[in-house]
């Protein structure tokens, strides 16, 4: 084989960025299905329960999970921050950025921390006698909030570990201006997480 052929990249590894791009939507559009069932679901039952529903909904925290919503905004912000000081060459802004993302998508999970021990202390958990002795309504208000945020604020933690290794590798250069289809991905995946949330506080927190 000849050098001139080496120097074209005979041997440099293929990298399909529009592969790995489609690759990423068609699984979040799996977490659509999955969240747009459980959205399906909660239809479903505050339909049938639409007073209990309003009940048990004005116990929630409202300034808290406004105050979420705005948390997450700011790291999408900056998650796109991020990826745009990476494609601009910046790789300390890009690092800074992201770490803003960590530190407020953290924040979050500390305020829904505080929220959730609140309802605990209160007997307000999955399986609960105080939960039992709601009306049945309520009883399911509560049972999907938890299963709903709480689904959700897992998908934040796997988010927080995708950032964290996405940013160790832009650290060490792995993830560059030439290529930075991960960290692409991984705000999209961000982006994803901070949609749901906005569907999430309505449906919750602003129904009574």
């Amino acid at each position: 084989m000849s050098d001139t052929t080496l120097a074209h990249g005979a041997h440099a590894p293929h990298k399909d960025y529009e592969g790995a791009k489609t690759g990423m939507w068609i699984f979040l559009f799996t977490e659509l299905l999955l969240f747009g069932g459980l959205f399906l679901v909660y239809s479903v039952y505050r339909t049938l329960y639409t007073h209990d529903f309003h009940l048990a909904a004005g116990h929630l925290n409202v300034p808290l999970g406004v105050t979420n919503t705005f948390v997450l905004l700011t790291s999408s912000l900056t998650m796109v921050l991020s990826v745009t000081a990476l494609q601009k060459g910046d790789r300390q802004s890009a690092l800074n950025t992201l770490g803003w993302t960590l530190f407020l998508a953290g924040l979050f999970l500390v305020i829904k921390f505080f929220e959730w021990s609140a309802k605990i202390e209160h007997g307000l958990y999955p399986g609960s006698p105080v939960l039992k002795s709601l009306p049945a309504g309520e009883g399911l208000f509560y049972g999907l909030y938890f299963v709903m945020t709480g689904l959700h604020g897992f998908h934040v933690i796997v988010g927080m570990i995708l950032l964290s290794v996405i940013a160790f590798q832009v650290k060490s250069g792995r993830v560059h201006q030439g290529d930075f289809v991960k960290l692409e991905n991984a705000g999209l995946y961000w982006h994803l997480v901070d949609l749901v949330w906005i569907f999430l506080l309505p449906l919750f927190y602003l129904t009574n």
